[in-house]
Formats: C-alpha cells, structure tokens, sequence
C-alpha cells in the first residue's frame, strides 16, 4: 500500500519526465568508452524534457579532478540569466566505463549516466534511467554535440539508435542553441 501512496506523490513530477510501467531497459553502451576522449564541453541538441532540463543554450563541461571523479558543470540560461550548477561524475564500474553516475548533491545518489554512442568529435547518444521498485521507471535521454548545431542526418540516426535501444522518443524536444548573449548576464 506505501507504493500506492509513493506513486501519488511523484503522479505531479510525471509530466516532465517520460514515465513507463516496468523497470528500466538496459541498452547496449558505447564499447571500448574512452572517458578522456569524452571529457570536455558539449552542447545539448535535443533532449527528453525533464523538470531539471528548462531553459536554453544548455551545454555541459566534463573535466578530470586530481581525485579522479569528474567535474561536471551544466549551464544554461533561464529568463535571460546564466545558470550554472557543479556536480561530481564518477566511473561506477571500470569493466564497464560508459555506464557513469552523476550527482549534484552530496545528499543525492549517483544517478546513471549512459553514454550509448559517441564518436568524440561531434555526437554524443546519453541516455538515464531511474527505476522504482520495478513498478516504474523515468526515461531520459540527450543527444549532444560539440557544436550547437548538428546535421539532420545526424539527428535521425541518433534517434534510431535511441529506438532500436527500446528508449522513447516521441516527446524529445530540440533545445534552442541561439545564444549570442549567452555570457553577458549572469546569475548566482
């Protein structure tokens, strides 16, 4: 019966996220991941809307820290401001070291950070799942690139990949990358 009251509560929070019956799927990750290839700044090109993902010229910057998790800022802009927030990245299992975990806090889990496909250079396929007791779970996923814009053909062939992994699609939003004022207004 708590699960019912549980689902109650989170039932406000579902139409952000892409919500599905069941546990998590497990798609393939990038094989033979090099993190140290990965590291740097990427740009978010399209995304699975989540309450956390609102805003635009969103991007994201991977570096190493001497302890060796990674640095990881997200920034964007919200009503003409700059937003930034500094999370910690960590390699959960070096047997598989595409399948990240992400905080931004120290009171919350890592959550998963899937690198699916990337070449390095241009495209990034990242995909995260959070599963309730097998009841239900929340789907996210990001293409991401190293440029703001990416080509349609591009495009269509992450969002194939996506699919063919079982992941939803159909409510994945392009995130608006106009941003020649992104830096002049700033925020705490």
């Amino acid at each position: 019966m708590s699960a019912v009251y549980f689902l109650l509560l989170v039932l406000p929070l579902l139409s952000a996220q892409t919500f599905h019956w069941g546990p998590c799927p497990t798609p393939c990750v990038q094989p033979n991941f090099k993190l140290e290839k990965y590291l740097g700044k990427w740009y978010e090109i399209e995304k699975v809307p989540s309450c956390f993902s609102r805003g635009k010229c969103s991007e994201a910057n991977y570096s190493l820290r001497k302890d060796g998790t990674i640095k990881v800022v997200n920034s964007k802009v919200v009503k003409d401001k700059l937003r930034s927030v500094e999370g910690t990245g960590v390699v959960r299992n070096a047997a598989e070291p595409a399948k990240l975990g992400v905080s931004f806090s120290y009171f919350n889990p890592y959550s998963p950070y899937w690198v699916l496909s990337t070449d390095y250079t241009s495209v990034a396929i990242v995909y995260s799942c959070t599963d309730f007791l097998n009841l239900f779970h929340f789907q996210y996923a990001w293409i991401l690139g190293r440029s703001r814009f990416l080509p349609s053909w591009t495009m269509k062939h992450a969002r194939k990949l996506l699919e063919k992994e079982g992941i939803d699609v159909s409510r994945m939003q392009a995130t608006d990358q106009n941003c020649k004022d992104k830096k002049k207004k700033t925020a705490d």
